[in-house]
């Protein structure tokens, strides 16, 4: 058996971190038992569905490198083949027309609840042998149900949960086409993971309650149902419901916030799984580890802080040419031209040791790229002075006549110029960061000045020795 797994989301909001949680289990699961993971698209509710919403998922998931193996599926697109499973079982009597009113519908569930009774559809439309059915009205366009055994269990044998067991007294007949022939979510769900092949059904635990019925609706088409797998819900580190100021946001605003997608997806799949005591995962060990012996059951609690350090651990350790194209994107958001300066990836090796997130990464480095708008006010004040302005004016003219613009020549440089003058390394670097960096904070003054070139370092420090001179 090929694994088969799928994410499928309604466009009616934002892919967030919940969404992509499920969609990495989904992945992993698949990638894992060499099986192949689908994106299906489920827009039928077409008054909230947008193309705004389906554009953010489809972004969303490619950030996250979450490739489906398939074409992409929308269920708008596949109308045609439900209308033909809701013939075929309207047929084989699997399925019934229903003709009761909204009227009728409110009343029947308002004398229910009068009588204490769970509120139901009561099957007066349903045909058994032997039942007269009530004369069809004028004007109504009936609705099709499914008609669901009324004895027996479904027992469902989750991965995560264990046995569940539903008693089919307790479920009533499943509205699969609206009045106007749209066929309903459970229903266009059912369909498509029968005709799709999905093997292992990987899911939000709010689902739980709509397994039964669309199990019962599989084996009504003859189908074998898939495995499923509900997933618990994600709370905030304060045990309640996740909102957005626990981290409940959509995954290109952490994009936005400067999380690398691997970051991302690493801290994710620790939402609930475990492997030992080990924290940090490449995608290759998330695939070759993932399982759901070791997922919980029980809530998992997003912790903020704890996405940042393994955000910055994922920084620290990562191949600089995979952090570039997403730093290249957050110097961009600054206005900034990469091109216009050093070679990303050395800068990336310099920066992230200090960075625990690429927005302070590019905020931080943007000198290299872009002209100085100024110089920090405090770091000004301390350091670009009388003093710092002659050990500026001192040092331009040391370095211009330097042979070699190296990391190793300038370390020699700069340090042989403090120990010459007897001055303490600080009083020579800070200055020079100030004027080269417009704040006192870099990586090291040597590879700040190699980084950022014999041109432009010279013209900064002059710069700078003049906007003392202007103070005085």
């Amino acid at each position: 058996m090929t694994v088969v797994t799928r994410f499928a989301p309604s466009p009616t909001g934002y892919l967030h971190i919940g969404g992509a949680r499920t969609a990495l289990f989904s992945y992993l699961y698949a990638k894992r038992h060499g099986g192949k993971f689908l994106l299906r698209i489920e827009d039928t509710d077409r008054e909230r569905s947008t193309q705004e919403a389906v554009d953010a998922i489809f972004e969303g998931m490619a950030w996250l490198n979450l490739k489906s193996d398939f074409a992409e599926i929308y269920q708008t697109q596949r109308f045609d083949r439900y209308k033909e499973v809701i013939g075929q079982m309207l047929a084989a009597g699997s399925a019934y027309y229903c003709y009761c009113s909204k009227e009728e519908l409110d009343a029947m569930r308002a004398e229910q609840m009068a009588r204490k009774e769970k509120p139901r559809y009561d099957g007066r439309w349903r045909p058994e042998p032997g039942k007269t059915l009530p004369p069809i009205p004028d004007g109504v366009q009936p609705v099709v149900r499914f008609k669901n055994p009324l004895e027996g269990q479904v027992v469902l044998n989750d991965l995560i949960k264990g046995e569940i067991a539903f008693d089919n007294a307790e479920l009533d007949d499943l509205i699969i086409a609206r009045g106007d022939g749209t066929p309903t979510y459970n229903f266009c769900v059912v369909v498509d993971d029968w005709d799709m092949g999905i093997t292992h059904v990987i899911r939000g635990d709010d689902h739980v309650n709509n397994t039964p019925r669309q199990i019962n609706i599989l084996k009504a088409l003859g189908a074998t149902p898939p495995a499923y797998a509900h997933v618990s819900m994600i709370l905030g580190a304060d045990g309640a419901k996740l909102s957005k100021r626990h981290g409940a946001l959509s995954v290109t605003e952490y994009r936005a916030m400067g999380f690398m997608p691997e970051a991302l997806l690493n801290y994710l799949v620790r939402l609930g799984w475990s492997h030992g005591d080990q924290e940090l995962f490449t995608r290759e060990e998330m695939i070759e580890k993932f399982d759901f012996d070791h997922v919980s059951a029980s809530p998992a609690r997003f912790d903020m802080e704890k996405a940042w350090w393994v955000n910055h651990q994922y920084l620290k350790i990562a191949d600089p040419a995979i952090v570039a194209p997403e730093f290249d994107w957050h110097l961009r958001r600054l206005g900034v031209d990469p091109a216009n300066g050093p070679d990303l990836k050395r800068v990336i090796e310099q920066q992230r040791e200090r960075c625990r997130s690429l927005v302070e990464m590019a905020e931080k480095s943007k000198f290299f790229y872009a002209e100085l708008d100024g110089y920090n006010e405090k770091d000004a004040a301390k350091h670009l002075n009388a003093d710092g302005a002659a050990v500026l004016e001192a040092l331009a003219a040391l370095l211009e006549a330097l042979p070699d613009w190296t990391a190793e020549a300038l370390h020699v440089a700069v340090n042989g110029f403090a120990e010459g003058r007897g001055l303490g390394l600080g009083k020579v670097a800070q200055p020079l960061r100030v004027a080269c960096c417009g704040m006192a904070v870099s990586p090291p003054i040597d590879q700040t000045l190699f980084l950022l070139g014999r041109e432009r370092t010279l013209a900064r420090l002059k710069a700078a020795v003049s906007y003392v001179r202007s103070k005085s």
